[in-house]
């Protein structure tokens, strides 16, 4: 009887291929990899946490008070003049040469039941600078003070001022009317036999664009009825857009005032282009009914999301673009502020930018006063819906 020497195979080796060997072995290494990095980020991080408090409690509050001071004398902040830049004020701020500010100063009214009416430039205050008549300009906003220079919140103050937002705004509709009066003198003079010529020309184009594109695709046959107030809407906010790309200009269209008076117009023009059919489509859904009590509340609410959704589409599209106008020119002076050859040599990039962000923008102004008459045309035709037949459909 022979007996073999040879050993047997595992069965390990015969079921389970090179291949899977591998992988197993790429798995494993890569598993104590990432454990190996996760460790290393831990052990970093809390490194950088003790270094962080170890200066914190270091630190000194009269190395706090210094160091705040230095900071607000010199240090360059971006974001407070981003949003001087996009609120409203009482003057046109056009640039600063060292102390020397180019600005139009508007007049300040103010009411006071303590004081009475004051009536006053607002370079009485020199830039903030200084108290005139007993009041002080503190961040924009007008306050009253007292002998010592402090605010005094026992007088209580009215401001009716005419501000940048308030006087551009005047000037757009002054333009406007100026302009359409005049195209309509000459529709009037020569009638629709002569050919249009100079401003009249460029309008009409966009006249006729807002009619075939916005007000008969969505009112139907009752178009002719709402196409002043869609023109109107339209070529007042294309206006106010336009002016504010203007350097030192107020941007109107981004004031949310000035977008929810719009977005108010608009809902009750809505509101009384209603029929009993939209009435009946919000409050009786044509749904089964375990359906209504769910429906008829969201109904509801989406009459006023429409006029919010103007409000805010408007109003978050042109802060934004001015916002990054601004940020690619901030970016200048932030590299500037660490290095002068930093700031040089980024300048040509980012005037490079900003050009192209201010070519963007004009565009962006056209399609958002667009979308603004386009959306009030829908929802002014959903509005005016018929019943809920098949004959009618």
């Amino acid at each position: 009887m022979k007996c073999s020497l040879r050993r047997k195979k595992p069965r390990f080796y015969k079921t389970v291929s090179p291949h899977t060997l591998i992988f197993a072995a790429n798995l494993g290494t890569g598993m104590y990899s990432k454990s190996l990095k996760s460790l290393l980020v831990l052990a970093f991080s809390i490194f950088s946490l003790l270094i962080s408090a170890n200066l914190s409690a270091n630190e000194t509050p009269q190395n706090k008070d210094v160091e705040a001071a230095n900071h607000n004398e010199s240090a360059f902040d971006p974001a407070k003049l981003i949003m001087e830049h996009i609120m409203d004020a009482h003057e046109f701020h056009f640039f600063s040469i060292g102390e020397t500010h180019i600005s139009i100063p508007l007049p300040v009214i103010i009411y006071s039941p303590q004081r009475g009416v004051s009536v006053f430039s607002y370079g009485e205050f020199h830039h903030g600078h200084e108290v005139y008549n007993g009041y002080k300009s503190e961040e924009g906003k007008i306050i009253a003070v007292n002998e010592s220079g402090e605010h005094d919140p026992s007088v209580t103050v009215y401001d009716f001022s005419l501000t940048r937002n308030v006087v551009q705004m005047f000037i757009a509709l002054a333009i406007l009317c100026v302009l359409m009066i005049n195209i309509a003198k000459k529709y009037q003079k020569n009638g629709a036999k002569v050919a249009p010529s100079g401003f009249q020309n460029a309008v009409e184009p966009v006249i006729t664009f807002v009619r075939d594109e916005v007000g008969k695709p969505n009112l139907g046959h009752a178009y002719e009825k709402y196409m002043p107030y869609l023109l109107t809407v339209f070529f007042f906010i294309l206006i106010n857009n336009l002016f504010g790309l203007i350097p030192g200009s107020a941007n109107v269209t981004g004031n949310i005032a000035f977008t929810i008076v719009l977005g108010v117009v608009s809902f009750l023009v809505i509101l009384f282009s209603t029929n009993k059919h939209f009435w009946a489509h919000i409050f009786n859904p044509p749904v089964p009914g375990f359906v209504k009590p769910i429906l008829v509340p969201v109904e509801f609410l989406g009459i006023f999301t429409k006029p919010f959704a103007l409000i805010v589409r408007l109003f978050a599209n042109m802060v934004a673009g001015h916002i990054v106008i601004t940020c690619f020119v901030m970016l200048i002076f932030i590299f500037g502020a660490m290095s002068k050859v930093a700031g040089w040599g980024f300048a040509p990039v980012s005037i490079a930018f900003t050009i192209f962000i201010y070519l963007i923008e004009i565009l962006v102004a056209f399609i958002q006063a667009f979308i603004f008459t386009n959306l009030t045309a829908v929802f002014i035709g959903q509005s005016m819906e018929g019943a809920h037949d098949e004959g009618h459909h």
